[in-house]
């Protein structure tokens, strides 16, 4: 090949070309780089000037912007500026101050608030939060004996005040509620100037104004007590949304509540400060549509496989109680108290009204309980779960029907009414004559004497009730009867007519609790032929059961000589 066609072939051409496409690949390199450089250095500033910033000269107008929003003083130690992720601000040792006529501990105090800035709302020179957090927050709540609480100055306020709503995206005439939101919140109830043991731990809470003439909140927390060790209590959980009023009577409210989760056993020692000996699973719901100062409550409650520690029954016990009532006075007074077990209008078999004049004094209150076509083998399960010493073989036919009816709003406060099975049959397993009771069950409350000796006036006396006789076959040759009275100290029972030994073992294994301390005075000849009777039972609550043969005289003491 010749050297003239060599020439041809070299690229002597080329080099201009790759100058020409390096140039625009360099200025995109450099232009990546500027962009680099300079997010590198708004992070360094973000990072690094906020701590040469110094935001302490807004410490008095943010607390006092706060304060006019809660009519109340607010204290706060220091206001720190951060920039990530969002700007915002941070306020340390954050305290609500309170009202002197509920004392002098604060209302809400929190180590940490952060408060997140709208930037919107900047470019017309003004400042809006998004969200003002509070972490691990306290706050109390103090009832005052006339009824009156702390917040209702601060809710009367919040309704008073006008807001954008929240999740309004631009800037309006009037600036936007913030999201207000609390973690790992305690809240403390106290009565008057001293703490009750009650309290709401690990509490969750969030306040924000979806539209202009409402606000949302939302609670959620574990119920404790302070007196007691409590371990797992389950969840309280509040959703409310309160609109706005002239007064605290006024403002609209609609709150749906539950209490799920709880064993009962932990639910009676945070209620009543010690455990039942009840155990099973607890669920509380309620819903409040009115106002704050009168308004319609519905509540259900319900117990599954509720039981007593002591034992496992066969077939634990199932509660679900439906409740309606008025809610007046600020949630202080309770009428038109309608109760159903169970709910709804087709099967009920115990319905209960009444009224709470003061929920502060529930002894006052008025109640009125109906039964009607409770059916008597309900008697006997309800009896399984309660003892242990229940036979397997016993079961019972009849038909419970009764009223009863308490009056608090007197001196003399007492229970009053008759329960009675009609038909009655009780049948014992593995007895010759099944029918152990024979014929009709009444138990009546008895009117206390309102005149003592020589005509003097006695104190009211407790309530006490009266068992009618009850025919019982003991093998004899006409039914025995069974009488007694329940009074507040313990019961009386009054055994008589005939019976043989036979018949009263059957009487033991069927009704334990009639048997305690019947071998005592039974005869000793188990071949004896039916015999006569005069028995009587006392037992003080508490304590054992002593049977006494009334024919038997004690004997004679000796006299003393003097």
């Amino acid at each position: 090949m010749s050297s003239g066609n060599m020439q041809q072939i070299g690229p002597t051409h080329e080099k201009p070309e790759l100058q020409e496409t390096s140039d625009p690949v360099r200025r995109l390199v450099r232009r990546r780089l500027a962009v680099v450089l300079v997010v590198v250095l708004v992070v360094l500033a973000l990072v690094l000037l906020p701590p040469f910033i110094n935001v302490n000269r807004y410490q008095r107008r943010i607390a006092a912007s706060i304060s006019g929003s809660l009519g109340r003083p607010v204290h706060l130690d220091r206001v720190t500026l951060g920039l990530l992720p969002l700007p915002g601000f941070t306020l340390e040792n954050f305290v609500v101050s309170e009202d002197p006529a509920f004392g002098y501990e604060p209302i809400i105090r929190a180590n940490e608030v952060r408060a997140t800035l709208r930037l919107s709302s900047l470019w017309r020179g003004r400042v809006e939060f998004s969200t003002i957090r509070f972490i691990e927050p306290s706050l109390n709540l103090v009832h005052r004996p006339d009824g009156k609480w702390n917040i209702e100055d601060i809710l009367l306020q919040a309704s008073r005040v006008t807001a954008a709503p929240t999740a309004q995206e631009k800037v309006g005439p009037t600036p936007r509620f913030p999201y207000i939101e609390a973690t790992g919140a305690r809240v403390n109830l106290k009565q008057g100037a001293e703490k009750t043991p009650f309290s709401l731990t690990d509490a969750d809470f969030a306040l924000w104004l979806p539209n202009p003439e409402h606000w949302r909140l939302r609670l959620q927390g574990r119920p404790a007590r302070t007196d007691t060790s409590v371990s797992d209590t389950g969840a309280l959980r509040l959703e409310a949304t309160l609109g706005r009023g002239r007064s605290l009577e006024e403002v609209p409210l609609e709150l749906d509540g539950s209490w799920r989760g709880a064993p009962l056993g932990e639910a009676t020692r945070v209620v009543f400060g010690r455990d039942a000996g009840w155990r099973g699973e607890l669920t509380l719901e309620t819903s409040i549509r009115g106002t704050m100062g009168k308004s319609t409550a519905q509540t259900r409650l319900r117990v599954n496989d509720a039981r007593r520690e002591e034992f496992v029954p066969e077939q634990p016990l199932g509660v679900d109680l439906e409740c309606r009532g008025v809610a007046t006075n600020l949630f202080h007074s309770f009428s038109e108290v309608h109760c159903n077990w169970p709910p709804g209008s087709g099967d009920r078999k115990i319905a209960v009204s009444g009224a709470v004049p003061d929920v502060r004094d529930w002894r006052a209150a008025t109640a009125e309980a109906g039964i009607g076509d409770l059916p008597a083998s309900a008697l006997v399960g309800w009896w399984r779960v309660l003892s242990p010493r229940v036979p397997a073989g016993v079961s019972a036919e009849g038909t419970v029907t009764g009223s009863l009816s308490y009056d608090g709003t007197q001196t003399e406060r007492r229970w009053d009414g008759e329960l009675m099975i009609t038909g009655a049959k009780l049948r014992a397993a593995g007895a010759a004559d099944d029918r152990l009771v024979t014929g009709d069950i009444s138990l009546r409350s008895v009117e206390p004497p309102t005149l003592g000796l020589r005509g003097r006036k006695t104190p009211p006396a407790a309530s006490a009730w009266q068992l009618e006789p009850v025919g019982l076959n003991l093998g004899g040759r006409e039914p025995a009867a069974l009488t007694g009275q329940i009074e507040e100290s313990g019961i009386t029972l009054h055994l008589t007519g005939t019976a043989t030994r036979a018949g009263l073992e059957v009487l033991s294994r069927t009704i334990p609790q009639l048997g305690d301390g019947l071998a005592e005075v039974m005869p000793a000849d188990r071949t004896a032929g039916p015999f006569r009777l005069d028995w009587t039972a006392i037992r003080q609550w508490g304590a054992a059961q002593v049977w006494h043969d009334n024919t038997v005289r004690p004997a004679s003491r000796p006299r003393r000589r003097w």
